[in-house]
Parts: structure tokens; sequence; C-alpha cells
């Protein structure tokens, strides 16, 4: 899962990253309405936490832009106690929810793995496709019953392909999903070649099927479909 967090005060979108990373969560931040409104122009997010209140903006209309553009992201607001007119502006014009400050981060992230079950996978907390089963709670991958004993980066490939079956996913979508702004560190796609070899090899070793396709020069596609 993808999260951007957008946010002014730095202490909160620090808190707020660390967190969300010891869950697991690839989380990008951006303190300003700026910075937020480019991050979403280039890249894909999940889930967009979004502070009302910015230096040089309004969250309000983050969230307008987004719609007006319909990016396929959920929206949680985060906002002052006392912002009743905030919340009922912003689920008004397409927010999936609103989280009052302060809160706590545990309830933050409850919220964000409700969301995105929603989004991602109609409510259900299992993604299945054919002889495989993923439960991203609890970062389990199963093969014809059998648990796949697979790194971080192998479970986020395999879950990113899963929520994107039969779609084109370029080298460059993978690349930025499993790295975030931290792609920018890489020379190269090799490190993409390797975890794909390694998940193939997992899933093979326990009798499963490899549904990962490769489209020469493009990317890849996670399918059963010729």
């Amino acid at each position: 899962m993808k999260v951007l967090v957008i946010e002014d005060n730095k202490e909160l979108l620090r808190d707020i990253k660390s967190f969300l990373e010891e869950e697991g969560v690839i989380c990008e931040i951006a303190p300003n309405y700026k910075t937020a409104y480019d991050k979403i122009g280039f890249f894909p997010y999940d889930i967009l936490i979004v502070d009302i209140t910015l230096p040089d903006g309004n969250g309000l209309d983050i969230i307008r832009e987004v719609k007006k553009e319909n990016i396929d992201t959920g929206i949680i607001i985060i906002s002052a106690k006392n912002a009743v007119g905030d919340k009922i502006r912003g689920l008004e014009i397409g927010a999936d929810d609103y989280l009052a400050k302060p809160f706590y981060m545990a309830e933050l992230n409850a919220r964000i793995k409700a969301l995105y079950r929603r989004k991602a996978y109609n409510g259900s907390r299992e993604i299945v496709f054919n002889e495989i089963k993923i439960k991203p709670d609890s970062h389990e991958v199963f093969v014809n019953d059998h648990i796949l004993n697979l790194t971080k980066k192998e479970f986020d490939i395999i879950h990113f392909f899963m929520i994107n079956k039969h779609r084109l996913l370029t080298k460059e979508a993978i690349a930025e999903h499993l790295w975030g702004d931290h792609i920018e560190m890489a020379d190269s796609y090799k490190f993409i070649y390797t975890h794909l070899a390694n998940v193939r090899k997992k899933v093979a070793e326990t009798g499963g099927t490899d549904y990962i396709q490769s489209i020469y020069s493009v990317g890849y596609k996670f399918t059963d479909r010729g």
C-alpha cells in the first residue's frame, strides 16, 4: 500500500510517516499544497491523508482536483477537532473518511486499512486468484494452502500484481510502488528482475502457476488470460 500524507506540522508528519512505515506501508510526505499537487500529478497513491489548512493552499482544493481528474485514490481528511464545516465540505466533495486531531496513530492506521480494503478488494480481508491467496493484514501469501516464505519486497510485488490483475504494469510503475521516494537512488531496474525471479521460484515450489507475463520492453501483466 502506498500513502501520501499532506500535512504542514513537521512533528506530526514525521510521526505519521514513522508509524506507517513500521506497519509496512510505503509512506511519502508533502508539507505543503504545491508539493502535494506535484506528487499527485506524477505518482499513483492508494490513500491520501489530507490536512485542510496548509501554508500555501487548502486541502479541500486538493480533493477537488483529485475528483476533477478522476484519480482513483482513497481520501482521509485530518483536521482540527472543531472544524465541523471542513468535515462536511470534505465529505460532500468526495473524501471517504475524516479524523479529528489529535488522534491515535493506531486509529489512523485502522481507518487506512479499512478504506484500502473497500477500495482495493471490496471490503474482504483476503485476495484470491485461483490457487493463490493473500492476507494483506498479516502479510501472508498462500499457494495451494501452503504459506510462502517471502521477503517484504517479494510480498509487496505479488500483492501489487494481484490487486492489478489483468492490467499492464510498467517497470517504472512497479519500481515506484516498491520504493516510493527512494526510487531516485536506484541506477537500474535490475532489482525488479531479482524480486520477480524469487517470487516465481517460490510460487512454483508449492505447485503454483506462473501468472506473471512479460510484455517485451514495457513491463508485466499478472493474468491467466492468453
